[in-house]
């Protein structure tokens, strides 16, 4: 039983180290969209969900689409194609919905936002290059 152990041991260090870099910088990353879309929500206009997204894409005033990752793959695409045809850039956020709603400082779940205006943050300059 002991070597069980020891492999099982050895199996759970090795993934470890190597997720423990990565998670590094994607926590990094995560915080620095998470303290921009706080300073969204707080100075600029922004708005919550699929439906109201697509319209103000279709208005023409969305400046940036942030989508989260568990987001069906039909929905997801469809604000992709959407996002193509009026070049408005598109963020896949790294958490879920819920992630997403707790980001946006929401009780609530939110599977995609569109921000209009961002105000003080500098989210739109930054996101395309992540």
């Amino acid at each position: 039983s002991s070597g069980i152990n020891a492999e099982y041991g050895e199996l759970k260090v090795v993934p470890k180290n190597s997720k423990m870099v990565a998670s590094k910088k994607t926590k990094k990353a995560m915080e620095s969209i998470n303290s921009r879309l706080a300073l969204v929500m707080k100075s600029g206009k922004f708005t919550i969900g699929y439906r109201s997204t697509l319209k103000s894409i279709r208005q023409g005033k969305s400046k940036l689409i942030i989508i989260a990752n568990n987001t069906p793959a039909l929905r997801k695409s469809e604000i992709e194609y959407y996002c193509m045809l009026a070049k408005v850039g598109v963020h896949h956020y790294s958490g879920s919905n819920i992630d997403l709603g707790t980001a946006c400082g929401k009780y609530f779940r939110v599977g995609c936002l569109c921000i209009t205006d961002p105000g003080d943050s500098d989210i739109i300059r930054s996101m395309p290059s992540e």
